[in-house]
């Protein structure tokens, strides 16, 4: 079997948020903890931008530039020159929460969760924000609010609280109502936690396990269909990127591992052990 690829030097401290841009050629991925948005490009190029607090994720907006997590909340940003302007921030109650990760929807809309920093207390939520740039709460607490992720016709949205080990399934309209919440999974302390994921365009659930390096593909119906294992055992985040979204990238963390050689690494999954599965174009934010 081929192995998989090491597109980075290992030591991202807490490496996430992975997302293919086909605008630029390139996935964005973030180190959260050390404040800084990377770039791998198509053409194995990399480049790094540092911010002034921690960074969780960006999105792409339709009008250019990007719409950001940061630990203060939701932010415009522009990279050349790197330019960051705050829109709000979702709780000032809880001044120890950071953004976690987030997805765009087909109308636009970003959907995305928080966190406590410390990870001492379950004061998480999950948030909308609209194209108007307003912020609702639309479901919480979590403990760590992680990888939303859409179905193909966007009438399916699954969100984490990766601690509890809960994937959970909602129904969606198009108004970006939820409801019908229950849960998809259940993860055992053999499967480590659930972590980051995204939906393949065959319907698949792909999961990132923290604690034991390995992604998952699960079907609708919750079953288990086949994994691959990674030389990093914290696994957070993957995406489907490249010209036919036929490649599969995948973050890690070296955060409270110190021996864990890989950790922190990018890393490609060879599309031989794909096994045909192809992923969904990510959507923009359209505010």
């Amino acid at each position: 079997m081929p192995d998989i690829i090491r597109r980075s030097a290992p030591g991202a401290v807490l490496g996430e948020g992975p997302t293919w841009s086909r605008r630029d050629n390139c996935v964005y991925w973030v180190d959260i903890l050390s404040n800084n948005l990377h770039a791998y490009y198509m053409s194995g190029e990399s480049r790094t931008w540092h911010f002034p607090e921690h960074i969780s994720w960006v999105i792409e907006r339709e009008k250019g530039g990007f719409i950001a997590g940061l630990m203060s909340g939701f932010a415009e940003v522009t990279l050349e020159p790197l330019t960051i302007r705050h829109i709000h921030n979702p709780y000032p109650h809880e001044p120890l929460n950071r953004m976690n990760d987030a997805k765009a929807d087909n109308r636009g809309r970003i959907w995305a969760g928080s966190m406590h920093k410390p990870v001492e207390k379950t004061s998480g939520a999950w948030y909308r924000l609209n194209t108007d740039l307003s912020v609702q709460e639309v479901d919480g607490p979590y403990m760590i609010a992680n990888g939303p992720a859409f179905s193909g016709d966007f009438r399916t949205v699954y969100h984490t609280d990766t601690g509890h080990g809960s994937v959970f399934v909602f129904d969606i309209d198009d108004a970006g109502e939820i409801r019908n919440k229950r849960l998809f999974l259940q993860f055992t302390d053999e499967m480590g936690g659930p972590d980051g994921m995204t939906v393949d365009a065959q319907g698949g659930l792909w999961i990132s396990h923290w604690g034991i390096g390995r992604v998952t593909r699960f079907l609708s119906d919750g079953s288990k269909d086949f994994h691959i294992d990674l030389p990093a055992r914290q696994t957070t985040s993957l995406c489907f990127a490249g010209e036919r979204l036929d490649r599969v990238f995948v973050t890690s963390a070296a955060v409270d591992l110190p021996n864990d050689r890989e950790g922190g690494t990018f890393f490609e999954i060879p599309s031989e052990l794909l096994r045909g599965h192809t992923g969904l174009e990510p959507q923009k934010f359209k505010g």
